[in-house]
């Protein structure tokens, strides 16, 4: 699978895992050259407590546009620290 976004690849992994549909790329498949700390964090009732990114190239920026869970709880343990994308940002492909 592969993320990419303006023209630059986010992230590429062969190992990526499927949750509700999106997928996670292991912590060391992701160019974090374009990520930013977000301050956003949202609560999933099975998974736990995600994080966010911005992505930022430049002058472009898209908010809150990744995410991750950095202690998820046991259900969702598969995808500590793994980043997804959201589609309307970011295209992923096999």
């Amino acid at each position: 699978m592969k993320a990419t976004w303006n023209g630059h690849t986010l992230a590429e992994s062969d190992a990526t895992e499927e949750v509700e549909g999106n997928q996670y790329f292991p912590p060391a498949s992701v160019n974090r050259d374009f990520l930013e700390e977000s301050d956003t964090q949202t609560t999933c009732p099975w998974k736990g407590e995600a994080s966010y990114y911005h992505l930022t190239d430049g002058d472009e920026r898209a908010e809150d546009a990744a995410w991750y869970y950095p202690a998820p709880k046991d259900a969702a343990a598969q995808i500590e620290d793994h980043v997804a994308f959201y589609g309307d940002h970011v295209e992923v492909s096999a």
